[in-house]
């Protein structure tokens, strides 16, 4: 299936090694992989820009934070109010992949509460939409789940730039894969309900419960 995108760059944020990327064409192959300085994000929101037009960005970390704390939780089976000793973390997509046993989120908390890497994580995220870049976020941890038995699922990937950090690539590898199969119609976004944004997935959803906890009660 063709897409309107001519590259999928994913991005792993590490703040003491920089920012890992990783660019995908449509048929795949990875073209271009390296790091990035993390420590001013409008100038890797401009790098990005130009050194890949046309490109769809998928950066691994929370895209906003919460504006206050959630009030809606899920018991397994449905949704209920937020009690007294529930601390109010996470936006509904991160529910989703934790519902449908997919990975274990590290639970968005507003702005005032967001650890450092966080932070840049927002920040980058804003300086991409400034600049006009299409980005969305991905979850490389849920991906491997999702690809683990699929033997469908290949990427050949090129050496170069993994001495830093191995793990930080291949994510960064796994986050342009995963825009990529997303593009192709092959996978889905899950959450928004809330309206904090989606975690986009490289296969669609298959748990039992998937429509239901999908499902914000305030939609």
């Amino acid at each position: 299936m063709d897409t309107k995108f001519r590259f999928f760059v994913g991005i792993d944020l590490q703040l003491q090694r920089g920012l890992a990327y990783a660019a995908m064409t449509a048929d795949g192959e990875v073209v271009d992989n390296g790091w990035l300085a993390a420590h001013d994000p409008q100038t890797v929101a401009a790098v990005l820009a130009s050194q890949f037009p046309g490109a769809q960005i998928g950066i691994d970390a929370p895209r906003m934070p919460l504006p206050a704390p959630r009030q809606y939780y899920w018991s397994g089976s449905g949704w209920r109010r937020r009690r007294r000793s529930d601390k109010g973390l996470g936006r509904h997509c991160e529910v989703v992949i934790s519902a449908c046993g997919l990975a274990r989120p590290q639970w968005t908390p507003t702005r005032e509460q967001a650890p450092h890497w966080m932070a840049a994580g927002f920040a980058l995220f804003e300086s991409c939409g400034r600049v006009g870049l299409d980005v969305e976020e991905v979850f490389p941890s849920a991906a491997y789940r999702m690809l683990a038995s699929d033997a469908q699922a290949k990427v050949q990937i090129p050496l170069q730039g993994f001495l830093p950090g191995p793990k930080d690539m291949l994510d960064a590898v796994i986050a342009a894969f995963t825009l990529k199969e997303h593009a192709q119609g092959h996978g889905c976004a899950v959450g928004g309900g809330d309206g904090l944004g989606t975690i986009v997935l490289p296969r669609p959803v298959s748990h039992p419960k998937a429509l239901l906890v999908g499902k914000w009660p305030e939609s």
